[in-house]
């Protein structure tokens, strides 16, 4: 089965350039054990749009990801996030897990050399509810200690995290150029 793996530049996702064409991807929000993290990655660009700024903030600006495309398969993600949210997701990791419900929503884009414009290569239009991922007893769950110095301001950490789907369909939304969408399901409705 064909996989969708993303190594994509955080250096223009935070400083985006229209001359470079190179993928980028961002966490919009996510919401882990019940608690939300903070969407304050400001000031990012809009691909399609490089003269808008994002609709919205981010939680995270990405540097991989990965998904093997099949319904039951995690998504995984691994990116730059804030002082506060590298805090925050510490504490969660110091506490006890009782709760390890994912809430997330993303997007990926990447350049397409015959239409010469960017695309949401991988995207979902509405959240996505899933669990955190377990390898053998422990979450699949991180976040660096210290600072990352790919981009130095503002300051950030890197984060990862491995997400199982619920028992739940859901949508996830593939592109291989900006004309060629495909919807894929992520997750299966337990029945009766």
């Amino acid at each position: 089965m064909p996989q969708f793996a993303r190594d994509l530049d955080v250096y223009q996702g935070y400083n985006f350039k229209k001359d470079k064409q190179s993928p980028v991807g961002y966490i919009l929000s996510i919401t882990i054990g019940g608690e939300a993290l903070v969407a304050d990655q400001e000031t990012l660009k809009d691909p399609e749009q490089p003269d808008k700024a994002l609709a919205s903030k981010a939680v995270a600006v990405l540097n991989n990801y990965l998904w093997e495309t099949g319904v039951t398969d995690a998504l995984y993600f691994s990116g730059q996030i804030s002082t506060a949210n590298k805090q925050k997701i510490s504490e969660m990791l110091l506490g006890s897990f009782s709760n390890i419900e994912v809430v997330v929503k993303y997007v990926i884009y990447e350049y397409d050399p015959l239409a010469k414009k960017y695309f949401k290569s991988n995207f979902v239009d509405a959240d996505l509810n899933g669990l955190l991922e377990k390898n053998g007893d422990a979450l699949n769950i991180a976040v660096a200690e210290n600072e990352s110095r790919e981009v130095q301001s503002p300051k950030n950490f890197t984060f990862q995290i491995g997400v199982k789907p619920k028992t739940l369909e859901q949508s996830i939304n593939v592109a291989a150029a900006s004309s060629k969408n495909i919807v894929k399901k992520w997750g299966v409705t337990e029945t009766a």
